[in-house]
């Protein structure tokens, strides 16, 4: 496997996906892990989702649905996986478990603390199967310290970390996100960087690794501005009182007709044509230096602005020729249409059983040479059961007997 995965940075081979040879056997549910696991899937590794019927994935059960009943969300998260039902409470299914990881010798599972270990397949006792073995655990709070076996969701571990108290408005409630940043940008994208590294690291001394993710710990290294402001310097973040957080006219405007703009135009050139196209000139020479005084009247005088159009008249003052840092706050199926996601080829055709195929949101990475794998959408329960087990060498009398004995559930 190392020399395939060494193999994959040089040019030209793209067709074959450029994680191509990295196999990944996926235990994970609902968000962080199944996302980290389609990042990967769509650059070419090879993924299993080990599930049951017994503990179905949420994501498999949230509507909208396809006419086929299937969840749209899951047959996103979960595209060009193969999915296995195992029911890992019996010593067959562990035997099929470590026949898989001796090829499959990446793991991402999600649940709490000393589950995978109780069933017989933590990383110790799969190590000693593949000492090669690259484990990553994706857990809310970590595999120790006293909230390691304690339950939460992704505004609880926002909570702790400290990021929600100064991300809202006076005197107002944490506003809870339409993304899930500490599933994704905390569990998913940690995961996947770890993941990486790890194999990195196998690849030069040829040792396994365990990869221990808590979605609090990453969410809190994101605190990376206001955060080391005060760890070094005491100053604590306040809502609305920092240059980022609605405590400068760095914000969101209101206009005439109930809409909303963005406006980001920190530098001074970008804040020169902010104040040109809002017709207020005299104010072009404030700057942070200035008082908080000023710099609220400077915000209000925005503010006043913007209400003075419409959405519409707008958008012809903040069009394609201005740079000045202003956009509009799209709704989603604006943000669809819009031109700039579209030449980045941002919705994708992927492909369904029946032949025809199911609109997705895009891989966001570009590669030279490079085009993301799309096998297809997410598979049903089981689907590839019979397929994984002959590969392993169990004969169809062998398969439909684990199926009887509830091993296949």
């Amino acid at each position: 496997m190392a020399s395939c995965f060494c193999s994959l940075h040089k040019k030209g081979l793209g067709d074959l996906g450029i994680l191509k040879g990295l196999k990944i056997l996926d235990f994970s549910a609902l968000l962080p892990g199944p996302m980290a696991t389609m990042i990967f899937a769509d650059l070419g590794a090879e993924v299993i989702h080990v599930e049951s019927s017994k503990r179905v994935d949420l994501t498999r059960i949230m509507p909208p649905y396809d006419e086929d009943h299937e969840a749209f969300i899951h047959q996103h998260l979960n595209r060009s996986k193969k999915s296995l039902t195992l029911n890992l409470k019996s010593p067959e299914a562990v035997e099929i478990v470590k026949s898989l990881v001796q090829e499959y010798d990446v793991i991402i599972e999600g649940f709490r603390p000393g589950v995978m270990q109780r069933l017989g397949i933590g990383y110790e006792a799969l190590k000693e199967v593949n000492p090669k073995l690259i484990y990553c655990a994706i857990t809310g709070y970590g595999q120790t310290g006293p909230y390691s076996n304690r339950p939460g969701h992704d505004n609880n571990y926002l909570s702790l970390a400290g990021v929600l108290d100064y991300s809202r408005h006076k005197d107002k409630k944490p506003v809870s996100m339409g993304i899930q940043l500490a599933d994704i940008a905390g569990g998913t994208m940690h995961a996947a960087i770890g993941v990486l590294a790890a194999a990195l690291h196998r690849e030069k001394t040829g040792e396994g690794q365990y990869v221990d993710i808590s979605m609090t710990d990453a969410v809190f290294s994101l605190n990376a501005m206001y955060g080391s402001a005060y760890i070094g310097g005491n100053r604590v973040p306040q809502p609305e009182q920092e240059i980022l957080n609605g405590g400068s006219y760095y914000d969101f405007y209101k206009t005439k007709d109930g809409r909303f703009f963005s406006v980001g135009s920190l530098e001074p050139q970008f804040r020169k044509l902010l104040c040109e196209a809002l017709d207020i000139p005299e104010l072009i020479d404030n700057t942070f230096n200035d008082s908080y005084y000023t710099q609220i009247r400077f915000k209000e005088a925005v503010h006043d602005a913007f209400l003075s159009k419409t959405y519409e008249e707008w958008l012809e003052v903040f069009n394609e020729n201005f740079e000045g840092c202003v956009e509009p706050v799209l709704t989603f199926p604006e943000a669809c249409k819009h031109p700039q996601l579209q030449a980045r080829n941002m919705i994708v055709d992927i492909p369904k059983n029946d032949g025809s195929t199911q609109k997705q949101i895009a891989s966001a990475f570009k590669f030279d040479g490079y085009q993301p794998v799309y096998k297809h959408v997410g598979a049903k329960l089981g689907a590839h059961n019979e397929e994984l087990l002959s590969a392993l060498g169990y004969s169809s009398e062998e398969i439909a007997t684990l199926q009887e004995n509830g091993v296949l559930e």
